[in-house]
């Protein structure tokens, strides 16, 4: 199904560090998107960021924990876009460290589906 028109854009920021349970939270995420039936996800790695703690965190050769920011953006319908954020919620209240969620207003130009691998 191709999505045209208004949408909605999740963006969720989060550290490559976080886990839910034993999982990279990103992962978790991704997955439970492409449960929910989103259109798709992307992870996306900064190379230095702080948050709300005020540390900043870079790409540096020498430490042993690669600690960066990610963002997942995540594009769809509203309705689908809204019900997923209900679905991901509790996951925020389980993880012992900070993210950030937000949600724009989005214009879908184009989605066209490519070929499927096998």
């Amino acid at each position: 199904m191709e999505i045209t028109g208004e949408a909605k854009l999740l963006r969720i920021y989060i550290s490559s560090t976080d886990k839910f349970k034993y999982s990279p939270l990103y992962e978790v995420i991704v997955f439970a998107a492409k449960r929910y039936g989103l259109a798709g996800a992307t992870v996306l790695k900064g190379f230095m960021g702080y948050g709300f703690s005020s540390v900043v965190h870079s790409q540096k050769l020498w430490e042993i924990t690669e600690k960066l920011p990610l963002v997942i953006e995540i594009v769809d319908e509203s309705l689908k876009i809204d019900g997923f954020i209900e679905t991901i919620l509790p996951y925020f209240e389980k993880i012992p460290k900070g993210g950030l969620i937000t949600l724009e207003k989005a214009t879908i130009v184009v989605h066209k589906q490519g070929g499927k691998r096998g």
